[in-house]
């Protein structure tokens, strides 16, 4: 884990990292699941590579000005003043308290998610200079909403077959930032699962029951009709 000072924490070269490494497994076709931060990274690289993209699954993850709300508010006010006063408003993010929150925020039942996840996550978090780190990070992310555009004219152009599995109890990513996928893509399936934001933790199985179909129906399908044709 390199510190700031040697390693510049940008989404742009997060997607850079993850792009080789896809090059590096020779790996030319491929359906995205991207969440959260990963959003983001996954769009950067479907944009430049669009005809690598089978399909899109999409869980809480936003390419929406709309999905950015009240959580975003003091993070926005990062973006436009890098002081220390704005940094000092968004160190709680990476303490205990936080990180089990964005784990239980939301759920239905609270005994459902093992404490090993927001202990586990927090024993990273709290590497030291770590802080720095996810402060860059909430920094970088305002390079995102810019791009919002040129993600959205990728999905208008290209219409990659969409899966949407979104928390609608999320308080960071809200189902508001899900809907307006809709206005773009015309192969979408959208459902909203009343959980919160790690929606896995508590719809695991049901996620995963709709992935095999969709890609079964929008991906395997589409291949073996395509193969026959030839």
């Amino acid at each position: 884990m390199p510190t700031v000072n040697e390693f510049d924490y940008t989404f742009d070269n997060l997607a850079e990292i993850v792009e080789k490494f896809i090059a590096a497994i020779d790996l030319k076709k491929y359906s995205l699941y991207v969440m959260d931060y990963g959003a983001p990274i996954g769009y950067r690289i479907a944009a430049k590579y669009p005809e690598r993209v089978e399909a899109l699954i999409v869980q809480n993850g936003n390419a929406y000005e709309e999905g950015l709300r009240e959580f975003w508010n003091p993070i926005k006010a990062y973006w436009q003043d890098r002081s220390p006063e704005n940094a000092d408003k968004l160190k709680h993010l990476v303490n205990l308290e936080a990180t089990k929150w964005q784990y239980t925020n939301g759920v239905r039942n609270l005994e459902a998610i093992s404490p090993d996840t927001w202990n586990m996550d927090q024993l990273f978090l709290d590497r030291p200079r770590n802080d720095e780190i996810q402060l860059a990070l909430l920094y970088s992310y305002g390079t995102n909403p810019p791009l919002y555009p040129q993600w959205q004219e990728y999905f208008r152009k290209y219409q990659p077959p969409t899966l949407i599995v979104w928390g609608k109890n999320d308080y960071i990513f809200p189902p508001e930032g899900a809907h307006p996928y809709k206005r773009d893509l015309k192969d979408v399936e959208l459902h909203l699962l009343d959980t919160g934001h790690f929606a896995l933790e508590e719809e695991g199985d049901a996620i995963a029951d709709h992935i095999c179909r969709f890609l079964t129906t929008h991906v395997v399908e589409n291949t073996k009709l395509t193969t026959s044709n030839k």
